[in-house]
């Protein structure tokens, strides 16, 4: 919502979420990946918002299934192919994250799964000429969710590794690094404003206290009982889907000859994100670097997720003489089907999540923030005018004062809001005496103020870091802008270059074919 107000006023790329902390605002768009945000704020134009959220997950569910059956249908035949992708849309996981922790974001990082396993392999078995695919495909999960992204980079890194070992040569290992490399720059609009400006945040807060993977473990033991109740839900949906994936694998064996190369990759791939769910692992947790990121270690129920699949899908025959199979895989989908219903029964969904937004959003009222995107130094529990969560915003319209006050009463103080969009404010001030005015505004360095057309610093008010202006007496123009820092040009500029050098790669390689095509073709 705040983003599509944000095309509203014409901006193309929003940074800054002007009604996060009850309109004070936060960098949020720095640091959340781009994709989900852009995709809803879409959906947002174009329905009613009650309806963004149903739609936004069937596209994604939709694009997870199309996915898989891309990545099946080069090893398994067309009812299998299409087995895995229904597998895969539905996996207990994706149910998860539907049900119960509507991670939209994370589910479409999930759906891309399959296309970066897929373009891996190519690039095993086909060389450079399907880099730039995998580069690309290895971007769009980093713009989509950041702790599916840092689980998508360990899960490459490994697949190229394991790819190299079988073949016993460097060159998938060496193409794929540069693959990668080609995906982060073509992230790095996103990738690395978001890496420079996390020491002006708090971007601890993302690994604080119950967040942490050492108190994420399947089966955790902890004081909150529903802490706990969540997180043994979410132990016995991995429990199933570890056990289910073991034994389709198994059976999946007798065949893996037919596709060794894709069976091998996923079977370590499953048996890592297994072991990675489990307390004995809390040392690599600690040790590879930004893996304390992915937050929750059942988060690697995704890369299992792809094995379940792939697996249960290979181990299905769908000819008349192996109808013990067909059963097996109905009661795997009937299985499925009883933990979706229960997930449902159990969910709190609420319709009047979307309209409550609304109207807060209308009313200047604003929604809550997040911890690890506050500005450093910040407090956003001891904010002013913190609404009552129990009284519904209406949709009346925000006055001036809502935005700008004095601190000193005393003195006779006009003021008159011109504008006030996220990246842009402006308003004149009329004071009689020095005064020092509170701005509905949080500070950060990339904002620029401007006082009857001088750029001049700014105050800070302790424990909020709400930003205060001091200003002589008489009659002043004030000009607020959200500024470009360098750290995002150079993302954009890195991310420019690299697809101009991608597509004359591809260009380049697509030329070179069609002349041995020619040379072929006249001899």
């Amino acid at each position: 919502m705040d983003v599509a107000g944000q095309w509203r006023e014409g901006i193309f790329y929003p940074r800054w979420a002007e009604w996060a902390n009850w309109g004070f605002g936060e960098p949020r768009f720095i640091f959340y990946p781009p994709a989900s945000w852009i995709i809803g704020a879409l959906l947002g134009l174009l329905l009613p918002w009650r309806m963004v959220p149903g739609v936004y997950i069937w596209l994604a569910l939709i694009v997870a299934g199309l996915s898989m059956w891309k990545f099946a249908r080069e090893w398994l035949p067309q009812p299998q192919a299409i087995a895995a992708a229904a597998l895969f849309m539905v996996n207990p996981y994706n149910l998860v994250t539907v049900y119960y922790r509507s991670d939209f974001a994370e589910l479409l990082a999930c759906a891309l799964l399959p296309l970066l396993l897929w373009f891996a392999l190519d690039v095993v078995r086909k060389g450079a000429r399907r880099a730039p695919l995998l580069a690309l495909v290895f971007a769009a999960i980093w713009i989509s969710n950041a702790p599916e992204a840092v689980i998508a980079t360990y899960s490459l890194a490994l697949v190229l590794i394991v790819a190299s070992a079988v073949r016993r040569s460097l060159q998938p290992l060496l193409v794929g690094a540069a693959a990668m490399c080609a995906g982060f720059g073509l992230a790095a609009f996103y990738i690395l404003p978001a890496a420079f400006e996390r020491r002006w945040v708090q971007i601890g807060q993302a690994v604080s206290d119950n967040l942490q993977p050492a108190r994420n473990f399947l089966f955790t033991q902890a004081s909150d009982p529903e802490f706990v109740l969540f997180n043994w839900k979410v132990s016995w949906v991995a429990l199933g889907l570890i056990l289910l994936t073991g034994i389709a694998a198994t059976f999946a064996a007798r065949r893996r000859r037919e596709f060794a190369e894709p069976w091998w990759i996923l079977f370590v791939l499953s048996i890592v994100s297994v072991s990675l769910m489990f307390r004995p692992s809390l040392g690599l947790w600690r040790l590879l670097p930004n893996l304390v990121f992915v937050q929750f270690p059942w988060r690697w129920l995704e890369i299992l997720g792809l094995g379940f699949a792939f697996f249960a899908a290979a181990a299905w025959s769908p000819s008349r003489r192996s109808w013990m199979s067909s059963i097996a895989l109905l009661a795997v989908f009937a299985a499925i089907c009883s933990a979706g219903i229960a997930m449902v029964r159990d969910a709190w969904w609420d319709s009047e999540n979307a309209p409550v937004l609304v109207a807060a959003i209308r009313s200047a009222q604003g929604y809550e923030g997040t911890d690890e995107y506050q500005p450093d130094g910040a407090d956003r529990s001891e904010l002013p005018g913190i609404p009552d969560p129990t009284i519904r915003a209406d949709d009346a319209s925000p006055t001036p004062a809502q935005f700008v006050e004095s601190l000193d009463s005393k003195v006779d103080t006009r003021i008159r809001v011109g504008q006030w969009s996220a990246e842009q404010k402006s308003f004149m001030v009329e004071t009689v005496a020095p005064v020092t005015l509170a701005l509905k505004l949080l500070s950060y360095p990339a904002w620029q103020v401007q006082v009857d057309g001088r750029e001049v610093g700014f105050g800070v008010q302790p424990v909020t870091t709400r930003m205060l202006l001091p200003l002589n007496a008489g009659t002043h123009r004030v000009e607020i802008h959200f500024g470009r820092t360098w750290d995002r040009t150079a993302g954009d500029t890195i991310s420019v270059l690299t697809s101009v050098a991608l597509l004359g790669f591809a260009y380049g390689w697509h030329a070179r074919r069609r002349r041995i095509v020619r040379t072929a073709a006249s001899v």
